[in-house]
């Protein structure tokens, strides 16, 4: 492509004139810091390759690291991430994990290669029990911050922000008890995975005290429609009366397998679900979710990784969020509690 083509693309994108974008492109002095950032931030965005002289500094890109993007809650991280990166100044750089796709390590490989100024993970490597962290020790050595969202990982000394599992286990069990239910069952996903422990420790917690259960019905599965169909036809064949699902998805494949046994939710089975992603209102039925906090998670991380790189300290600390239970259509009175 021509340069003459090329900066008038990149003028236009970043709203300044092709002067300027030849001035910041040549590092040339006299242009404001926060017009220089958007004219690199058009660069990225439209695929440029920054200028060696650029690339050493790279000043405003940060990379982001999210799962496949099936499940809608992850985008909605992303899109909050995104918001809060360019209100601050910075270009995310993202990195989606799709099956037979770049893992996560060829992601970190690929953004340290870019010289991004920091990085953003969120449920990652770091949320694996079972995995090798030596990418995230590499990172601290580089003095690259980073910060990690949904699994707080005590191998990793860095930030975390996540969900507090064990109180949303705590609160779904409570509604569901006041509507008359004792047959509670779990279906979640891998043991393995950092969030599923907390959820399987605050189900149990909870099961404990209000219902004086030792040992409540627990499936382990994975976080997609799939896994809640096997997961729910385990627990119903327990003699459950009640589901509560690690993830949306997980809960609308429970519904599912509670209809071809030609049952219905909430009438036979109430089922509740974990994100309440986007367009989950309006199932059928409607589904009573746990809503993670997505945007001040969101706001929070990416608040503390922009002072990190400017210089800030690196708290080894971990943030816990309170979701909320939103009650919809997909829970009622447990079968014989109605009036």
């Amino acid at each position: 492509m021509a340069l003459r083509t090329r900066l008038t693309d990149v003028a236009e994108q970043a709203g300044v004139s092709t002067a300027t974008v030849s001035r910041v492109l040549n590092g040339k002095p006299g242009v404001a810091e926060e017009t220089r950032r958007a004219v690199l931030a058009a660069l990225d965005l439209l695929g440029y390759e920054r200028p060696d002289k650029l690339r050493t500094k790279a000043a405003g890109l940060v990379g982001l690291v999210v799962p496949e993007l099936t499940n809608p809650v992850f985008p909605a991280f992303a899109q909050h991430i995104e918001t809060h990166l360019a209100e601050a100044g910075y270009t995310p750089l993202l990195g989606t994990q799709a099956p037979g796709g770049a893992t996560e390590e060829q992601y970190i490989d690929a953004m340290v290669e870019r010289h991004v100024d920091g990085i953003i993970f969120v449920s990652g490597l770091h949320a694996d029990s079972r995995a090798d962290t030596a990418w995230y020790d590499r990172l601290l050595a580089m003095d690259i911050p980073f910060v990690v969202m949904n699994g707080t990982n005590p191998r990793i000394p860095a930030p975390a922000f996540s969900i507090d599992e064990r109180r949303s286990m705590d609160i779904a069990v409570r509604h569901l008890h006041s509507l008359g239910h004792t047959r509670i069952g779990l279906a979640t996903g891998q043991e393995r995975y950092i969030p599923t422990q907390g959820k399987m420790r605050g189900f149990r917690d909870s099961m404990r005290r209000q219902l004086e259960q030792a040992d409540p019905p627990v499936v382990n599965t994975l976080f997609t429609l799939e896994g809640g169909r096997a997961a729910a036809g385990m627990l119903l064949d327990q003699g459950c009366t009640a589901i509560v699902c690690g993830s949306d998805l997980m809960a609308l494949g429970a519904i599912q397998l509670v209809r071809s046994r030609g049952l219905q939710a909430p009438d036979d089975v109430s089922v509740v679900g974990f994100d309440d992603s986007p367009l989950i209102a309006f199932t059928d039925p409607p589904l009573t979710t746990m809503r993670q906090p997505v945007e001040p998670m969101c706001r929070s991380a990416v608040t503390t990784l922009v002072s990190m790189i400017e210089g800030g300290p690196a708290p080894r600390t971990e943030i816990l969020f309170l979701p909320e239970l939103i009650v919809r259509g997909s829970t009622g009175p447990a079968p014989g509690e109605r009036a």
